[in-house]
């Protein structure tokens, strides 16, 4: 899979990230919840939700469906 979501349960932001991948007609992607992972939480915690690609590069919130159209086809 090219890219992943990290977020977390309960999470307005995340949910706001969900909408504007949904608009911006993203490819399918992992979602990783980071919430009782240790290690992504000390990574992600502050920063959810998170877009990486395969690469490793990452996207932080804020970002909109126009942000994600033009950041997509750089990291697919």
């Amino acid at each position: 899979m090219g890219l992943t979501l990290y977020q977390r349960d309960d999470c307005h932001l995340c949910d706001l990230a969900l909408a504007a991948l949904a608009q911006a007609r993203a490819p399918e992607f992992d979602s990783v919840f980071i919430d009782d992972d240790a290690a992504l939480e000390a990574m992600y915690g502050a920063r959810v939700p998170v877009l990486r690609d395969a690469g490793g590069r990452e996207l932080d919130w804020p970002f909109d469906a126009a942000v994600l159209a033009a950041w997509l086809p750089l990291h697919l």
